[in-house]
């Protein structure tokens, strides 16, 4: 009887520690890591969720940073880097895909923020140009790193020069985490709420 109470326990420790050394969760077939490494910092998921347009799923998004953050005031507050990654889940013509963000971004900003961040937004329209396509499976990182600026990686190559500007980071956070978020269910996902 000791020895059945004694393998059970070590049945247990071993069962939970492979689920606690789980570093991954899959949502639609996207894994999404429990961390990444951005500019040699760790950085901690803060949440993922499916970016639906209508029933239409679009991509996984998953935010990362240094801390728990519950709003675009905390991420923004939050030292170090931050990360958000998208997965597509369905063909995207690039150009279509940049105006949506950029419309995300006039949704939330005003009219002065706007016309400051005119710059920015030509150059992700260049990005996005030269894309073309976002096909099933591709991956976009933009990642904000202290002391070089927002870096915006694709098809596994980094896209274009840094946007120095946090105002600019600012914005484009704001497409997913902003008043008039581009999907509310999303923003709770990546924020933590859901």
């Amino acid at each position: 009887m000791r020895m059945l109470k004694h393998l059970v326990i070590v049945a247990a420790t071993v069962l939970l520690g492979v689920s606690a050394g789980a570093a991954t969760t899959v949502i639609h077939g996207v894994k999404v890591e429990d961390s990444a490494t951005v500019g040699g910092v760790a950085l901690q998921l803060n949440g993922a969720g499916t970016r639906y347009f209508g029933p239409f799923k679009i991509y996984v998004a998953d935010l990362y940073a240094t801390k728990k953050v519950g709003s675009l005031e905390e991420l923004l507050a939050a030292p170090g880097p931050k990360r958000l990654t998208m997965t597509m889940l369905r063909e995207q013509e690039a150009g279509p895909f940049g105006k949506k963000l950029t419309r995300g971004i006039e949704d939330n900003s005003s009219r002065t923020e706007m016309s400051k961040l005119v710059p920015g937004l030509i150059k992700m329209g260049d990005i996005f140009s030269s894309l073309k396509v976002a096909t099933v499976g591709d991956v976009i990182y933009v990642d904000w790193i202290p002391g070089t600026g927002m870096v915006v990686t694709a098809k596994g190559k980094v896209q274009g020069e840094p946007f120095k500007e946090p105002e600019f980071f600012k914005a484009m956070m704001s497409i997913w985490l902003g008043p008039v978020p581009a999907d509310h269910t999303l923003k709770d996902a990546l924020l933590g709420a859901k």
